[in-house]
């Protein structure tokens, strides 16, 4: 067991089970609870065409119950002692997590275990969790906010891996069997592929004792996972006319990778540009000409590639002069750079968030768990502070020029989106 001392209120513990399940957590005595998750190394970008969707509805169906628990027993006895139990799939990683009072971390522990290796993936219950999910998808047609940032993906990557939609197509959910779900399993569920992350008040020796007792009997194999090729693409559009009373719209460009160099700048520009109530779109789009409610930019970070995104809800009659005043806007930050204080600002912004998120254990835990997944080291707050620290302004326009003069992709949805051009 490798343990190290920081010096933002925490001990840090590093260790592996015995059938290669990688551990990473942080203690903090001054808490009475705990946040522990299991991560998997699967999501929709390592899904083939035909099985989209598989990983989101394995996360549904593995609380349908296991081989010694039903669904209701799972709720109640994670009830019982008021934690609180959830799970998400993203596009590169699945997260299984559970929030308890730090002597309830042995129970939390063993239902997770019993989640991801021990769900019986009853065909009764899946056919019951297919129409939720097929209420999810349906729910998401319905937000034309969701859609919108769907539309930019699928224009963005394509028919890339990427470019699936998480939650999958409404066709293939209703296809999916039995066997498919256990196929799935068993190809992207097994221990080399699997991080357990904590933060919060537990004990180092019983954790590794706990841990090894739920984990270690698993022996599934699998080969190791490599993040598929993808590339941005530019200049992509994806329109679709929705009878709204709002149009929405997304420009999207590439950004950079998860753990790259440029992460930070790309953080700054974020914040300067529409990621505060300061920033320069918040303040021309809403504030000056009052034609948005919403509007903010998003950075997405993936293994091997990232896209920078803005969005905007509008009136429909505005949609055109609101593209025309992003695009100023962007313009006038590439050719006249940030300002000192806007640079300050958005360090000091990083700065602080970063530590107040340093103040919750499920964010500590989220932050080391994908970091260890995909970066295979867990990183500690002080290299996150010092990075932040050592921004530059110059770091920061590098990024604006790298990120803003490539041709974008739109994505829009509303009344005359399909008129839209960029």
């Amino acid at each position: 067991m490798e343990n190290s001392k920081g010096v933002i209120g925490c001990m840090r513990d590093e260790f592996v089970l015995t059938n290669g399940v990688r551990v990473v957590g942080e203690r903090l005595p001054y808490l009475r609870t705990v946040s522990i998750g299991v991560w998997m190394h699967t999501g929709s970008m390592f899904e083939l065409p035909g099985e989209n969707g598989l990983s989101h509805f394995m996360e549904h169906m593995v609380f349908k119950g296991t081989e010694k628990r039903t669904a209701r027993q799972i709720a109640e006895e994670m009830d019982a002692v008021g934690g609180q139990l959830n799970a998400f799939t993203g596009k590169d990683c699945t997260c299984f997590y559970a929030k308890v009072i730090d002597e309830d971390l042995p129970l939390a522990a063993d239902i997770l275990s019993d989640l991801v290796i021990h769900a019986s993936l009853d065909e009764n219950e899946m056919n019951k969790e297919r129409g939720v999910i097929l209420e999810e998808i349906a729910m998401d047609e319905d937000s034309p906010e969701d859609m919108v940032h769907e539309l930019l993906s699928k224009a963005m990557f394509g028919a890339q891996p990427l470019g699936m939609p998480i939650l999958g197509t409404a066709e293939l959910i209703r296809s999916y069997t039995r066997q498919d779900l256990v196929d799935f399993r068993a190809r992207h569920y097994f221990p080399a592929e699997t991080v357990i992350a904590l933060a919060g008040n537990y004990d180092a020796e019983q954790v590794r004792e706990v841990l090894e007792g739920c984990f270690g009997g698993w022996n599934n194999q699998g080969e190791k996972k490599t993040a598929p090729p993808c590339h941005v693409l530019q200049g992509q559009m994806a329109l679709r006319d929705k009878d709204t009373e709002q149009m929405h719209l997304c420009l999207g460009f590439p950004g950079t990778a998860y753990g790259s160099d440029d992460l930070y700048p790309q953080a700054a520009l974020n914040i300067i540009l529409g990621g505060a109530m300061s920033s320069r779109l918040f303040q021309r789009i809403r504030e000056e000409l009052g034609m948005a409610y919403s509007i903010y930019t998003f950075p997405n970070t993936y293994q091997d590639c990232g896209t920078f995104g803005i969005y905007a809800g509008v009136s429909p009659q505005n949609g055109e002069r609101v593209l025309g005043e992003i695009r100023r806007e962007l313009d006038r930050l590439v050719k006249d750079g940030v300002t000192e204080k806007e640079f300050r600002d958005a360090r000091q912004q990083l700065r602080s968030g970063f530590l107040m998120g340093l103040e919750s254990p499920g964010s500590r835990m989220q932050a080391m768990g994908r970091r260890m997944l995909l970066m295979g080291k867990s990183g500690t707050p002080e290299e996150t502070i010092s990075a932040i620290d050592s921004l530059t302004i110059q770091q920061v326009m590098d990024a604006a020029r790298r990120v803003l003069t490539v041709p974008p992709c739109l994505a829009a949805v509303g009344k005359g989106a399909e008129k839209l051009h960029l």
